[in-house]
């Protein structure tokens, strides 16, 4: 049985995924690093004490359930989640296609709430615990050029965590999000290339533009994400549920 507390984190493999972990680690937890790529995920966790990686592709309800049954089973309990896998594609909205409309939901919007649902199942029959939904800037706010399926799923997930938060504090589980603005990561690197591509110009002048639109005067990092999930899944959060916190430099203040 874990003596530490156990945190199960999703889309692990890289990016803001893989910081998350690694904050938590440092902070104490056994950390579980899941991705839908098991050897991303591997990667992420290897060195790392305590932890160890799973495989999870969050759009399965019978894979998040059996994650769950394994983490269980090996520590005998599951104290923290945090749903963070996500994905994205650039292109204009009248361009959109269905399918790409309904995998943004899938992974993004219904990924939340299958991992959620399969933890939350243990949490609330085992004292309570902890889920973090990592959102968006773009949960936010409509005026996000060329994502117009990902500013959906991700309002969705505002909208989740709030009606999670709400049935959940019964049983003790508290819910929040975490609204993340430019952050440097793979996915950014995507996303650079294609709004230049869309705007016609270089990823370092939208790189540039990023910037400028943030007061604080650079990118957001992994880690700057990674620090306040761990604040809402301690103590110091403790009276906290239901909230969307934005991490964002002041990109967006809402």
């Amino acid at each position: 049985m874990s003596k530490a507390e156990v945190a199960v984190v999703t889309g692990a493999g890289s990016g803001i995924g893989a910081a998350i972990g690694r904050e938590l680690s440092q902070r104490g937890y056994a950390v579980v690093f899941t991705d839908i790529d098991a050897e991303r995920a591997a990667r992420s966790a290897a060195g790392i004490p305590h932890a160890s990686s799973l495989r999870l592709d969050v759009t399965s309800p019978q894979q998040c359930a059996e994650v769950v049954a394994e983490v269980t089973g090996t520590h005998h309990r599951l104290d923290v989640w945090v749903s963070n896998a996500g994905i994205s594609k650039m292109q204009p909205f009248l361009e959109i296609s269905p399918e790409d409309f309904e995998r943004s939901l899938r992974v993004n919007t219904t990924g939340v709430f299958l991992a959620s649902q399969a933890a939350a199942r243990y949490m609330a029959a085992n004292g309570g615990g902890r889920i973090v939904n990592i959102a968006s800037m773009a949960a936010k706010q409509g005026k996000v050029p060329f994502l117009a399926d990902y500013v959906a799923s991700k309002f969705a997930v505002l909208g989740l965590t709030q009606a999670m938060a709400f049935e959940l504090a019964e049983v003790g589980i508290r819910v929040n999000s975490v609204c993340p603005g430019y952050v440097a990561t793979e996915m950014q690197q995507r996303e650079l290339a294609w709004e230049a591509g869309l705007r016609g110009t270089t990823p370092e002048e939208v790189r540039e533009a990023w910037i400028g639109d943030t007061p604080l005067g650079r990118l957001e990092q992994p880690e700057d994400v990674a620090r306040v999930v761990a604040f809402l899944c301690g103590p110091d959060a403790a009276f906290l549920t239901g909230e969307s916190i934005a991490v964002n430099g002041g990109a967006f203040m809402d």
